[in-house]
């Protein structure tokens, strides 16, 4: 009787997962690529700013008032002696935290408001009434109020930013709900008898993530120069907390003979701006299947 020979059967590996598909796409975008290392060299730089540089924010040294920037202050010195470059990499810290939540805010805000009103149409018509009330004021204009009634303070600054961006978000969201809740299996859900917020926690919500997350990004950025802009003005967080806009408010009575003080803050500001828009339009490209994305 001949022997027969079994070949073992040859194991396939798994195919990856959605997310890391995303992720691996995302990675291969040219933008997405350029703004997440810029990102995170900032925000490194922020963490290790007490190993890097002098470790006090509020350190003075009269003697040293208005010193041009050296190797012992690469960024120069302010008015009262004080390493610009260490208040820059703290300031990052607080602009950037005041950047992240204004951005969650507005998420969780938007989101709610956005999905009762693509949801629910009995609610629809009042509650876009009041987003384009509020739409009907430029953003920095109704933080401005909305911060000026509530106090020059850290707290004060998100939320007056957040109310600012909630109706962009809710937009948003909303126009995503009203094209999601017509779908087939939405409407499987409901004739099986799943309740209104099981489908808009299972169905929907999972759906709006994409033109959320890439909106929130462009949020992010405009939180960031929105809070340089209140500082600016005398009403962003209080003095003398380093921040960006704090930075830049203190120097500008000195902009000709201490250009420093202003310059670095001012660029810290536009390359985390411009690295979040890249973020934003990588994750733009990647997440609407509308686009082709452009990979490197």
């Amino acid at each position: 009787m001949t022997d027969i020979a079994i070949e073992p059967a040859v194991q396939q590996a798994p195919a990856p997962s959605a997310g890391k598909r995303v992720l691996k796409r995302l990675w291969r975008h040219r933008s997405f690529r350029i703004g997440a290392v810029i990102i995170l060299a900032i925000v490194a730089a922020a963490l290790l700013a007490p190993w890097i540089t002098s470790g006090d924010p509020m350190a003075m040294k009269v003697s040293n008032r208005f010193h041009p920037p050296s190797l012992q202050y690469p960024f120069g010195a302010d008015m009262y002696g004080r390493d610009v470059l260490t208040r820059v990499l703290y300031g990052a810290r607080l602009s950037l935290w005041i950047g992240l939540m204004v951005s969650l805010l507005a998420a969780v805000g938007g989101s709610l408001i956005g999905m009762v009103a693509g949801y629910f149409s009995w609610l629809d018509s009042l509650l876009m009434r009041i987003m384009d009330a509020l739409l009907a004021f430029p953003a920095i204009l109704l933080a401005i109020g909305i911060n000026a009634v509530l106090g020059p303070q850290i707290h004060s600054v998100i939320i007056a930013l957040a109310s600012a961006y909630i109706p962009r978000t809710a937009r948003i969201v909303r126009a995503a709900v009203l094209v999601i809740r017509r779908l087939d299996y939405v409407d499987a859900a409901r004739i099986s008898g799943a309740s209104a917020r099981r489908i808009i926690a299972r169905h929907i919500f999972p759906n709006t993530l994409a033109p959320l997350l890439v909106s929130l990004t462009f949020i992010f950025a405009y939180a960031i120069l929105a809070e340089a802009t209140l500082s600016f003005l005398g009403i962003g967080p209080p003095p003398p907390m380093p921040s960006w806009g704090n930075i830049i408010s203190e120097g500008r009575d000195y902009a000709v003979e201490a250009w420093w003080i202003m310059l670095f803050p001012g660029l810290a500001i536009s390359l985390s701006a411009l690295a979040i828009n890249l973020l934003g339009d990588g994750l733009r490209d990647v997440l609407d299947p509308r686009l082709k994305v452009e990979g490197s």
